[in-house]
């Protein structure tokens, strides 16, 4: 199976500036992503989809290619990442790139590892058309609570309030590190059957903000000193 890496990085990170390339331990924070796609041995090739001169040029610098610029139209706040990630495909389509599928990897997951991109992708067999990285909530969402117009705080799910926490049905959310899709989602515009591939909590960073950035960093180092899995 012919695979494209797509890294979505465009360059108007506000709380951040210059998110995708900050510095992390050392290197550009864009960096482990493509080494992650790389050292997976998956794919044919390794592209960044970005709006940004410095951006491309750290890319090509790590070993991705940057076959062109995106779209101003694509690099606003509401673009959503599937449609970036069909874009790229459509462009190296038309470049003479063929494809079997794609996989969008997020510019921001330093955590993230060759070994759960190879394992992820098994499970884009027959019948699915689209693998994507999850973790479970830590703490039952049932009990969550919600404020009312007073500022009072009551559960959002009353029924479950009195429940144990391991009785209530495990929930998961989008992690934010990777998706696989096949050809054919991409030429139809949508996905039929997604399977879930389960990343562990501690190697799952949404990275928005500096306090988050400086929390990955820990994380990080924590990571590799004990060489977690």
């Amino acid at each position: 199976m012919k695979l494209l890496a797509c890294i979505p990085a465009r360059g108007g990170s506000k709380r951040i500036p210059h998110k995708n390339v900050v510095d992390f331990h050392g290197k550009p924070l864009i960096s482990y992503s493509i080494e992650a796609a790389k050292k997976s041995q998956l794919f044919s090739e390794v592209m960044v989809s970005t709006d940004d001169i410095e951006i491309a040029r750290v890319s090509e610098e790590y070993g991705a290619m940057v076959p062109f610029m995106r779209d101003a139209s694509l690099a606003d706040d509401f673009t959503g990442t599937f449609t970036v990630t069909r874009d790229a495909f459509l462009k190296m389509q038309e470049k003479g790139y063929d494809y079997d599928g794609i996989c969008c990897i997020y510019a921001t997951a330093p955590l993230l590892t060759p070994d759960y991109l190879i394992k992820a992708f098994t499970y884009l067999k027959p019948g699915v058309d689209c693998v994507m990285s999850v973790c479970e909530f830590t703490f039952p969402i049932q009990r969550a609570f919600i404020m009312d117009k007073t500022g009072a705080v009551k559960y959002r799910e009353p029924q479950y309030a009195s429940s144990r926490s391991q009785d209530l049905e495990k929930c998961y959310h989008d992690c934010g590190q990777f998706y696989f899709y096949t050809k054919e989602a991409v030429l139809e515009n949508k996905t039929h059957v997604t399977r879930p591939f389960i990343v562990p909590t501690y190697r799952v960073m949404d990275i928005d903000t500096k306090e988050d950035l400086a929390y990955a960093k820990v994380m990080y180092k924590i990571l590799m000193e004990m060489h977690l899995e």
